[in-house]
């Protein structure tokens, strides 16, 4: 038997390109567009991970011009978060693309 060469496989990690540090993986900053069902036919549009250095007030009253109404909450994990009324989330897409947000930043999450 000691002239048989055995090959041990090693254990392949497939996150191992995504935990590398210099793979840039994780270093995008996603902006985070949701729905979430209330009752009925009523919905509520959250927009999560714009940069802290926007005025999140403006945003509000641009976005606000889509016939919807909206307030800034702060959460303790998530920090500021834009809520609107109603489903907004094409309206809210093309409005942070036309501001300079680049699309591939943008998630769209929902039904």
């Amino acid at each position: 038997m000691s002239d048989l060469d055995i090959q041990i496989p090693t254990a392949f990690d497939p996150f191992a390109d995504a935990n590398a540090e210099d793979s840039g993986a994780g270093t995008k900053e996603y902006v985070h567009i949701r729905i979430q069902q209330r009752n009925g036919r009523k919905s509520l549009t959250t927009v999560q991970g714009l940069k802290k250095e926007f005025s999140y007030n403006k945003i509000l009253k641009d976005l606000k011009e889509f016939c919807c109404n909206g307030t800034v909450v702060q959460d303790p994990e998530l920090g500021q978060v834009i809520q609107l009324q109603g489903d907004q989330r094409n309206n809210v897409s093309t409005f942070l693309v036309q501001a300079g947000i680049v699309k591939d930043n943008i998630k769209i999450h929902g039904f």
